[in-house]
């Protein structure tokens, strides 16, 4: 495993003082496990840093960025001021979005081939009105915005929902071998028609080559599940509808995970539609580890269905918990699964043997113990290098599951978010356009999935 280009800050604004500026304190390294029972990812879709938080005060964000030219050279391109939904899709697998993109380092490749909409090269140099944002913005200035979450792999949707349970996609006892990308027919899991490959990396010799002959998409590598099972904690995965043909057998992650697809926790754990959350919530039957994805129309993906609703979806999650019973004693986690092929000025700080790290997403935290810039004073950003096992290992933390022994290993918790010697903070309701009922009474789209 080699360093990659450090991180560094270029082009945002200042403000809220930098999280590496601020003194050091000792209260926010205790531990988790005695303030933390229920902790809650909310997953959303394709979406650099920069594209949602490119000029957050004090955070790591960009207003520009190099642009390779087909005939050589970079150039620098000022990031447009756009709307959040987005008419084009851009490339985000690995080798036509990833590595052309990263451009060995560069981050300047963002506007050739694919990355092309409607003829224009400079489409994905882009950064959506902090208007059209307001719930994520509010999150940020009031709780804990993260600046350098990157994912687990250069890749898309499919191997990120894995990454967000089992914290890499490793399927060889040597870990020489990755899946990448999205597999050859949907569903995305074991309800594939048969004869289904993968892709698969594979570390040979000191380098990383790219096949199409992966193992069908059923898979028995351990996930978190195994460990929570093993030590008796509580978990479900919400998502949407499972009938066949639905995308909740798309972004389920645990679809593609055979001991679950195949066992009585499809019925039991899989919890479907995603909107039943707010029942459980209301009904006192939170588990201690939930997962929520959504729908299509109310995801962040740029293409497709649905429209600005994706912010809403997320803050109607967000304050059924907040003002719930629960608030006392939770952590609320805001991810984004994959950068969707929008610029981001950041190098990956290091490469490894998976096709990771990828791109940076943005991460909120969202908590009584969240923690504060200063004394009763909100809006910590924290520019501590994360990864999706990161979030992995705060789970294993607080629960004292163990490790998977993938990614999260090595990867620093975002436990450094939180400051559980602070007095608890008192809920702040996100302001949102559309309510919790919006949801519950929406009519699921039932749309075809991201392909990438």
């Amino acid at each position: 495993m080699t360093a990659a280009v450090g991180l560094a800050s270029c082009g945002g604004s200042s403000g809220t003082p930098a999280a590496s500026s601020l003194p050091e304190r000792v209260s926010h390294k205790k531990s988790s496990s005695n303030y933390i029972q229920h902790i809650v990812v909310i997953i959303q879709e394709n979406r650099s840093f920069d594209d949602l938080f490119a000029t957050f005060p004090g955070a790591n964000g960009a207003t520009q960025g190099l642009m390779k030219q087909q005939s050589g050279g970079d150039i620098y391109v000022q990031l447009q001021k756009v709307k959040l939904k987005e008419g084009c899709d851009f490339p985000h697998g690995y080798l036509g979005g990833f590595q052309k993109q990263l451009d060995g380092g560069k981050m300047d490749g963002f506007g050739l081939g694919g990355g092309l909409c409607h003829g224009n090269t400079t489409a994905a140099y882009q950064y959506v009105d902090p208007e059209m944002i307001t719930p994520y913005w509010f999150m940020a200035e009031n709780y804990v915005l993260g600046d350098a979450m990157f994912q687990t792999q250069g890749s898309g949707s499919f191997t990120a929902h894995q990454d967000l349970i089992a914290g890499a996609t490793i399927i060889n006892k040597a870990k020489t071998t990755s899946i990448v990308d999205t597999p050859t027919h949907t569903p995305w899991g074991c309800d594939a028609p048969h004869g289904t490959k993968t892709s698969v990396l594979k570390y040979i010799g000191s380098t990383l080559q790219l096949f199409h002959n992966g193992p069908y998409p059923c898979l028995t590598y351990e996930t978190l599940r195994d460990l929570l099972d093993a030590n008796s904690v509580s978990w479900k995965y919400y998502t949407p509808s499972i009938q066949k043909g639905s995308e909740g057998r798309l972004w389920n992650a645990f679809e593609a995970i055979k001991a679950v697809r195949e066992g009585s926790e499809w019925n039991q754990n899989i919890s479907s539609p995603e909107t039943n959350i707010f029942g459980d919530i209301t009904n006192g039957q939170l588990a201690a580890v939930s997962w929520v994805v959504p729908d299509r129309q109310n995801s962040d993906h740029p293409a497709g269905p649905g429209g600005d609703t994706g912010p809403s979806w997320v803050a109607s999650v967000v304050n059924a918990v907040g003002e719930s019973q629960y608030w006392s004693n939770s952590a609320i986690i805001v991810v984004w699964d994959d950068w969707g092929g929008f610029y981001d000025h950041v190098p990956p700080p290091l490469t490894d043997h998976w096709g990771g790290l990828g791109f940076r997403v943005p991460f909120l935290l969202v908590s009584p113990y969240a923690r504060e810039a200063y004394p009763s004073q909100p809006g910590y950003i924290s520019h501590t290098p994360y990864e999706f096992g990161s979030i992995l290992k705060f789970i294993e933390q607080t629960f004292n599951l163990g490790s998977l022994g993938t990614t999260d290993a090595r990867a620093t918790s975002i436990s450094d978010s939180f400051d559980f010697t602070q007095q608890a903070r008192t809920f702040l309701q996100v302001p949102s356009s559309h309510s919790k009922s919006f949801f519950q009474h929406q009519k699921p789209s039932g749309a075809p999935v991201d392909d990438e």
